[in-house]
């Protein structure tokens, strides 16, 4: 089948001509002279056989033929103009959709995001936060950053580091800690995991530290550790997560002891095909913390 001619230039003057209903203004916006633009007009109507103008003393006025080819040709326009800003810089511009749970998000991913597009600045990130729970295809995310044991149904999993669990705090509350011990008089903060600071005190070598009903249960740990920056007590957090919070001296790690509940993972869909966006955001995420752990 042999494909019609189609003359571009006259399609681009009819469209400009149209939006501004002149022919002086379309080829102001072309940079062309008004007699190129009634001439590419006219030729185009001549192939057409129909009357897209009826040429007024003061404009144009568009028929119904031309008002049924217009929004054809703005959307045909529109879809070239992202093909070519896809190609830019010599590759394809990509979309990447990654969630991450926001304590991963917020502590270790955004500072060093900036590395990312400038190794990458042909792909434009869309980066969401959950508090680790996350429907990839329902939120329609390529990639997603979750803490736990790596086992989520129909999901590829990789995973990125451990991120033991320790006591933080205010330096003023924890000045008032010597011992593990010490913590059963403060208010115990935790995520939805109940059974987290059990564990801990176990390690610390405390055996039987009671019910443990002082505590405030919080979903994220990012609210968490607000609450904590603002003395409401004592919480349990991965210092990784936090380490500018450290180094800044907001916040405390009184105790050495860790406790490990899950790593983080990047996981998507094993029906989601790997594109070549998804590779370099795992590949450079991937080398990123290794050359971070040596």
């Amino acid at each position: 089948m042999v494909r019609p001619y189609l003359p571009l230039n006259a399609f681009r003057a009819f469209e400009a001509s149209a939006r501004h209903l002149s022919f002086t203004k379309a080829a102001i916006e072309l940079n062309v002279t008004q007699a190129a633009v009634s001439h590419q007009v006219n030729g185009l109507e001549a192939q057409l056989g129909v009357t897209l103008f009826r040429r007024l003393p003061r404009g144009l006025m568009i028929t119904t033929e031309g008002d049924s080819l217009l929004p054809v040709l703005r959307d045909s326009f529109d879809r070239m103009a992202g093909a070519v800003e896809r190609l830019r810089d010599g590759h394809v511009r990509e979309v990447l959709a990654v969630g991450a749970v926001g304590t991963f998000a917020v502590g270790w991913l955004l500072p060093r995001l900036a590395a990312f597009r400038d190794r990458y600045p042909y792909i434009d990130l869309r980066l969401s936060t959950n508090n680790n729970r996350v429907d990839l295809a329902a939120e329609g995310l390529d990639l997603a950053i979750r803490f736990g044991s790596g086992a989520w149904h129909a999901t590829e999993a990789t995973r990125l580091f451990e991120a033991p669990l320790s006591v933080l705090c205010t330096p003023e509350i924890a000045c008032d800690l010597r011992e593990p011990a010490d913590l059963l008089d403060k208010v115990l903060l935790r995520s939805y995991r109940p059974d987290e600071w059990k564990q801990w005190f176990q390690a610390a070598g405390v055996s039987n530290p009671g019910p443990m009903q002082n505590s405030i249960v919080f979903d994220t740990s990012l609210a968490m550790m607000e609450a904590i920056q603002q003395g409401a007590g004592v919480g349990l957090a991965p210092p990784k997560m936090f380490e500018r919070h450290l180094a800044m001296g907001a916040i405390a790690q009184p105790f050495e002891t860790t406790v490990s509940m899950g790593s983080y993972w990047l996981t998507r869909l094993h029906s989601r095909p790997m594109m070549p966006a998804m590779a370099a955001f795992t590949t450079w995420l991937t080398e990123l913390i290794a050359q971070s752990e040596r």
